[in-house]
């Protein structure tokens, strides 16, 4: 079987592979560029935080959580434009609507609120937050609406992010 390109948008299988194609290759290589960047800043917030004291260690946390608050609502802007997209085409029923765009709009309210909070609360909270998108977006690309490389991604940075904001909570 010949391999496709990491660029190839192919559907794949749950898998996420699909022939000899792996689970991190079959990811668009600017996809996995600037997803892997994006995680930048998460890892070394964390580590900056952990290895600060007092108002250093304040401003990385306050910095982690207001950056995950930006970043959980980037995620649910993906299911608002999935939303209206299907909308466009035709093929939405009420229900569907009501259901992405409360995806796509909850996150940004929890982020906001995570703001609010001690980052004692704050910090798990987000964490919570990724993961509930991550098996979102994974039934998601289950149901066929997303790629699966994109199901791909989206393990990937969630782990490193959750991993990330519970080190800066512990």
């Amino acid at each position: 079987m010949q391999q496709q390109s990491s660029t190839d948008t192919t559907p794949q299988s749950a898998s996420g592979r699909d022939g000899d194609q792996h689970f991190f290759a079959s990811i668009p290589v600017p996809a996995r560029w600037f997803g892997l960047t994006g995680a930048i800043p998460f890892v070394s917030l964390s580590i900056g935080g952990v290895l600060s004291s007092g108002a250093h260690q304040s401003l990385a946390y306050f910095t982690l959580v207001a950056y995950g608050a930006v970043i959980l609502s980037f995620l649910g802007g993906v299911h608002w434009g999935r939303a209206i997209t299907a909308l466009d085409k035709g093929a939405v029923v009420d229900k569907f609507l009501w259901v992405s765009l409360g995806i796509s709009v909850v996150p940004s309210l929890f982020g906001w609120l995570t703001l609010l909070v001690p980052m004692a609360i704050g910090l798990p909270v987000l964490a919570a937050c990724f993961a509930a998108m991550l098996l979102i977006d994974l039934q998601t690309v289950k149901s066929g609406q997303f790629p699966s490389w994109y199901g791909n991604l989206r393990v990937i940075l969630s782990v490193i992010v959750i991993a990330s904001l519970l080190f800066a909570w512990l």
